[in-house]
């Protein structure tokens, strides 16, 4: 994913938590501000020690998240920023268990459009 569609700095990534709103589901955590003037969405992934001691566990983490949001950038909602945030367990997931439980707190966040294939 290219750098014009991540959210890379703090102040940025405040301003999605204190302004945003948040969904979750057992594996993810999602905060999504909208925000209209922008011609694509952004995203950050936080994904904590919690999640593994070691950054080779985080980083596949990381990798799995973007391989999904890569995949469904077609159908994400363009005119957002979001937050991506890996609860513990994840580390332990299969690339399609990452893929599910991301889609399904996409839907919830309503920032996957499921109308369109």
């Amino acid at each position: 994913m290219r750098k014009s569609y991540r959210v890379k700095k703090e102040d940025e990534f405040q301003k999605v938590f204190t302004e945003g709103k948040s969904v979750a589901n057992r594996k993810f955590v999602i905060y999504m501000l909208e925000k209209p003037e922008q011609k694509h969405f952004r995203v950050g992934i936080s994904v904590g020690k919690k999640i593994g001691n070691r950054a080779v566990a985080r980083n596949w983490v990381k990798r799995r998240i973007r391989q999904t949001l890569t995949e469904l950038k077609p159908q994400l909602k363009q005119d957002c920023d979001f937050i991506v945030i890996a609860r513990p367990g994840t580390a332990w997931m299969e690339k399609s268990e990452v893929s599910s439980h991301l889609t399904h707190v996409l839907k919830l966040a309503h920032i996957l459009d499921t109308t369109s294939n």
